[in-house]
């Protein structure tokens, strides 16, 4: 489960950090070293180092949502992107854009939920794949699929007792380019790690015996 916001308060923005949520993709301390700044004594994050547009830029390129901010200076805050969006991450999460609750609880803007089966904060990754040593390609085969009527809108994500991710709500599954691999209103997502058809489920999970609440 996400763990203990930090709350980082400047002149003109407010930086939250959820590190139950990362992911360490390290957008944060290479974007704006001087505002991350990595192995720091003292306070990591100092809000006031960069303007709150750059702040802000830098914030929703963190795929996990483990960086959030909230604007002081008037300007505008993160909304729902235009298009709802899980991208395929190469032998890693499955990254969410979108209008988010996650077993009925919001969740914000955007989330990385594990598809090894090893995380230990699950539905969301928390890296355990490379230790797991997980292998599964980003890049998965185009499925014929027509253009959804409605490309945003709330998505629901609830992770099943044993089994997959049911996704519920309009939603495009691209792979780790870019490319759209599917177009779907409701669809299962293997999150053991075992499926032969990734990232949708194969019922895998009840040949391997997985246990995720």
């Amino acid at each position: 489960m996400p763990g203990n916001v930090e709350e980082y308060r400047g002149e003109r923005v407010v930086i939250r950090f959820d590190s139950g949520k990362c992911i360490h993709s390290r957008q944060c301390v290479l974007g704006r070293p001087e505002v991350f700044v990595a192995d720091a004594k003292g306070p990591w994050i100092r809000p006031d180092a960069a303007s709150a547009e750059a702040i802000a830029a830098v914030a929703l390129q963190c795929p996990s949502g483990a960086i959030t901010y909230e604007r002081l200076d008037g300007g505008e805050h993160e909304a729902p992107p235009k298009v709802n969006v899980v991208r395929v991450r190469e032998h890693g999460p499955l990254a969410l854009h979108a209008d988010v609750s996650i077993g009925g609880q919001p969740a914000g803007f955007r989330a990385t939920l594990c598809r090894c089966g090893a995380s230990q904060r699950k539905p969301f990754c928390d890296g355990s794949h490379t230790a797991a040593k997980f292998v599964a390609t980003g890049e998965p085969a185009t499925l014929p699929s027509e253009a959804l009527a409605v490309r945003d809108g709330p998505l629901s994500v609830t992770p099943t007792p044993n089994g997959p991710l049911m996704i519920e709500g309009s939603l495009e599954i691209c792979s780790g380019t870019g490319r759209t691999v599917h177009r779907v209103t409701k669809t299962w997502l293997c999150r053991c790690g075992g499926s032969s058809n990734k990232p949708f489920c194969d019922g895998t999970h009840k040949k391997i015996g997985f246990l995720a609440p």
